[in-house]
């Protein structure tokens, strides 16, 4: 979106929560998510700036969302602001919240699955389906979970 502060990814919370989604990404999948160069506000920026969608949110009672790039933030049609205020809970609409529930304690008890596929709901309450989602616990430098995260290319407007 046009008033997507071009500075989000600067900020320093968010190059080290980038590196923390980066590497967890790695320790569940054994993958990585992009190349992995330059430093670390580089690779903020290019994950910002991937074509794929990345999402993640934190370990509150109803978890919000702390993190989406410039893909996510068009996806769901919100700004920065708006997005970090979301609880992911809302990415989906009432109906379909029992099988993201699922989907979500299979991520607790596995640390990651992939190839998820769910409809979801943009603030302007257009609807897209989501394919091959790889979802997975993101971790702190200690270990400690600090939340969940979720990537996918794919997805169709209904």
């Amino acid at each position: 979106m046009s008033d997507v502060p071009v500075t989000a990814w600067q900020q320093p919370e968010i190059i080290r929560h980038t590196q923390r989604v980066l590497d967890s990404f790695r320790h569940w999948t054994g993958r990585e998510l992009l190349p992995r160069s330059g430093t670390p506000a580089e690779q903020a920026r290019a994950l910002f700036e991937a074509p794929l969608v990345v999402l993640s949110d934190g370990t509150e009672a109803d978890p919000i969302l702390n993190y989406g790039n410039a893909a996510a933030l068009s996806l769901w049609e919100m700004t920065w602001e708006q997005f970090t205020r979301t609880p992911s809970l809302r990415t989906a609409e009432p109906a379909r919240q029992p099988g993201r529930a699922r989907a979500l304690a299979d991520v607790t008890r596995k640390g990651y699955v992939s190839d998820y596929t769910g409809v979801r709901i943009a603030s302007t309450g257009r609807r897209f389906k989501i394919q091959d989602a790889t979802v997975w616990i993101v971790l702190d430098e200690r270990g400690t979970i600090i939340g969940k995260a979720a990537t996918f290319a794919a997805w169709t407007y209904l």
